[in-house]
């Protein structure tokens, strides 16, 4: 395997991790209802609206990084996602650790850090665009 086939690999490895692992938040919302995050954003004093963006952060811009399809939007769809996550969720918890050991954030930073990769990156070769 020569080096632009394994930065290939890797990128397609990235791309389908980050984008299984956040489709399947995105997954859990649709099937509880967006009622609890309407509330949450309303009362961090932005419209109610702004939480259907968890369909496009979760659920849409998942699938675009999978696919490869516009993956570079997608990713920076779900650094955008994740912000705001980190803000109305998580912002308590950037100093501490979890029960484990390790720190309380680690997942979405994760997440952040993957799909800024990827949107800076891009997709690789195999993908449907290569965009």
């Amino acid at each position: 395997m020569n080096g632009s086939t394994q930065q290939d690999a890797g990128k397609l490895i990235l791309r389908i991790a980050l984008g299984v692992l956040v489709f399947l938040h995105g997954l859990s919302k649709l099937e509880g209802g967006l009622d609890g995050i309407v509330g949450l954003v309303e009362t961090q004093g932005f419209p109610g609206f702004f939480a259907y963006g968890v369909i496009i952060g979760e659920v849409i811009a998942p699938l675009l990084v999978i696919a490869g399809f516009f993956s570079r939007i997608g990713a920076i769809l779900i650094v955008i996602n994740m912000l705001f996550a980190l803000y109305l969720v998580h912002l308590g918890d950037i100093g501490h650790l979890n029960q484990q050991g390790g720190w309380a954030i680690e997942l979405q930073v994760m997440f952040l850090a993957t799909a800024a990769a990827i949107a800076l990156l891009g997709p690789g070769k195999w993908a449907f665009n290569q965009r």
